[in-house]
């Protein structure tokens, strides 16, 4: 018993911040969600009114969910193809490997803030250095950021940017794959793309799930890029959830609408990922 009273003193800073900064805020956004609260004056019980006002009553709730979607089903699959083939090509047995991996690997742990900032020039259609490469072999650049057939695009193209940081762990499961699995595929005759196929791919299957998951709860938290580089705009073709969410908090200071467009953010997102864990018994496999 005093071993136990130890033990949770000194863990007792942890729990505190948990549930002053976590489990705190999150119990009441559920109720501020029923409420109409703006911080100044207190919360006023409305029911349901929230919830009615978002899914009948506001039409940039359906395009910010619907450029979030989007945004989804491009740049998570996209991410995932791109990660896996970097790893491929970065766990050749080559000189000066340790090298090319740790080139790879920066752009992901810059921070966004400055990332934005770099790619708002490249993608500049007038000065930016894209179109300048294009424009030296002929071809016209698009207007990019400025166009809102361009604008998402950008953002999925910008994406790839940082996609070091999943190469990194699907390079420590391309290393875990026993390499007798190999062996006896070359011993009977398997081809590259048959050892991909069967091998590679199988026995990756764990890691790509578990960036899977990552990944979609990370693209329906999209923010940061879209609130530097674009506002939202140009037409709302790049106002994603999470920016409109954050507009509705802090712009209008509408707290209680916001919670309740975060909650219902937290159901999507709860019930993709649960789809995710329900389909992994069709395609991930797990060694033994």
């Amino acid at each position: 018993m005093k071993k136990n009273l130890v033990g949770y003193a000194f863990i007792s800073p942890w729990i505190l911040g948990f549930l002053v900064f976590t489990a705190y805020p999150f119990l009441s956004s559920i109720y501020l969600s029923f409420t109409r609260y703006n911080i100044v004056t207190p919360a006023k019980w409305v029911g349901m009114a929230n919830y009615r006002a978002l899914f009948s009553g506001d039409p940039l709730f359906w395009t910010s969910l619907g450029v979030t979607f989007k945004f989804a089903i491009i740049a998570l699959p996209v991410g995932i193809v791109v990660g896996v083939a970097l790893a491929l090509l970065l766990n050749l047995n080559i000189k000066g490997m340790g090298f090319y991996r740790t080139i790879f690997y920066i752009p992901s742990i810059v921070p966004i803030v400055a990332t934005s900032t770099v790619f708002m020039w490249l993608f500049n259609p007038e000065i930016g250095l894209i179109n300048k490469l294009l424009k030296m072999v002929g071809v016209t650049g698009p207007p990019w950021l400025q166009s809102s057939a361009w604008a998402l695009p950008s953002l999925v193209l910008m994406s790839l940017w940082a996609v070091g940081g999943s190469m990194v762990i699907y390079l420590a499961g391309l290393k875990d794959i026993p390499a007798y699995l190999y062996e006896a595929a070359v011993i009977d005759g398997a081809s590259p793309w048959q050892r991909l196929r069967h091998i590679t791919l199988p026995m990756l299957s764990p890691v790509i799930f578990f960036n899977l998951v990552m990944g979609l709860i990370g693209v329906f938290q999209y923010f940061t890029e879209a609130y530097i580089m674009t506002q939202g705009g140009p037409e709302d073709s790049t106002h994603f959830y999470a920016l409109y969410l954050f507009e509705r908090a802090w712009r209008y200071l509408d707290m209680g609408y916001a919670s309740a467009m975060a909650w219902v953010l937290f159901v999507i997102v709860m019930s993709l990922t649960g789809l995710a864990f329900w389909t992994q018994k069709r395609w991930v496999h797990y060694e033994g």
